[in-house]
Formats: structure tokens, sequence, C-alpha cells
């Protein structure tokens, strides 16, 4: 695999500015999950084979990146919201989030689904977004998340569902187990873990 010294020192060397930029690169990419959701409603194939086509143009995408051959779009994207984590290796990131929403249309029923994907699509995006913006506690073995990002995941996914299903307590058990999952700093697999327990939570609850 070939290393771009570049783009490792951009990645490396960056602002609390640019970080946020980055940070709202990716979850304005991150949301995008949620158009799994109408599409749910058309035919419950469409989002499946929809994501299942993503994650294969994506990893080509990025296998092609790191022998130097730049597929328009995809790739300038990807280097824009690449974290520091992510260095000069392959971005996990696109991928988990399509799993994620798979795994969650495979296994639960529609309206599960439903909440699973938006516990990911909008609590996981917006309590990193708080967090990086406001956060000013941090919580004790969180990697670094805040009390306020928190928060606001719990609030987020709790309006969402309640919107979506009409029924106040189960949202809030949602609500709470994603916040509870989105504390753990599992990196980019909470794009997997995060709704497979929102969804198991609401198929116990709904």
């Amino acid at each position: 695999m070939r290393i771009d010294h570049s783009i490792v020192r951009r990645t490396l060397f960056r602002s609390p500015v640019e970080e946020l930029r980055i940070e709202l690169t990716r979850k304005s990419l991150h949301v995008l999950i949620l158009l799994c959701i109408p599409l749910l409603d058309i035919a419950p194939a469409l989002p499946v084979v929809s994501l299942v086509v993503g994650m294969v143009i994506y990893s080509v995408s990025e296998m092609l990146r790191h022998r130097g051959i730049m597929v328009p779009l995809i790739a300038p994207i990807t280097e824009r919201a690449a974290r520091r984590r992510d260095g000069n290796r392959f971005v996990l990131g696109p991928v988990t989030l399509a799993l994620g929403a798979l795994f969650s249309l495979l296994i639960f029923d529609p309206l599960q689904a439903k909440v699973a994907i938006l516990a990911l699509g909008i609590g996981d995006s917006f309590s990193s977004l708080i967090g990086k913006s406001f956060g000013r506690i941090s919580m004790p073995f969180s990697g670094g998340k805040s009390v306020e990002g928190t928060i606001f995941c719990f609030a987020s996914v709790l309006l969402t569902v309640f919107l979506l299903t009409g029924k106040f307590v189960p949202a809030c058990l949602v609500a709470l187990t994603t916040a509870l999952v989105e504390f753990w700093p599992t990196k980019d697999w909470d794009n997997v873990i995060i709704p497979l327990a929102a969804g198991v939570a609401a198929s116990l609850v709904l």
C-alpha cells in the first residue's frame, strides 16, 4: 500500500476548528442513512440492495485511493472526512455505518428497523456534534465523550422515536439504551452496535 505522507501530516496536525469541520462533514454524510426509512416504505428490498451496492462501490474506491487512484467525488469526500485516528488507513466508518443499517433491516421487523436506523442516524450523529461543539463535562471511561453529547443523544432519540411510534415510555427506553451504548468508546463499530442495541430494545418494548 502506498502511503501519502501529505495526507498523514494533514490528518495529524489539525486545529480544533478543522476537527469540528471534519465532524460536520462526517455527520452530514452519516444522516443520509435515514434515507433507508422511506426506501423501506417503498419496498423492503430497496434499502438492502442500496446499502450493499453502496458498500461495494465505497470499498472499491478506498482500495483504489490507497493505490493512488482517486475515484471522483467519493475519494475526495473520504479524505475530507477522515479523522486523525484514520491516518492513511482504510476509512472504515462508511462500511460499519452501512452494516449497522443492513443488519437492522435483516434482523428486525420494519418498525423496529426504523427505530434502530433513527438511533444510528440521529442519536449517534448529533451527540457527536453537540459534544464537540458544546461539551464541557467529560465522562470517565468514555474515551473523551461529554455529558452534553450523551444528554442530547438521549433527547434526540426520544423525540424521533416518539414521533415515529407515538409511545412515550418505549421511546424513553430505546433512547436510554442508545445513550448508554453510545457512551462507550467503540470507535467506528458504534455504527453497528448502536442500531442493534436500539433494535433489540425496540423489539422488547414496541
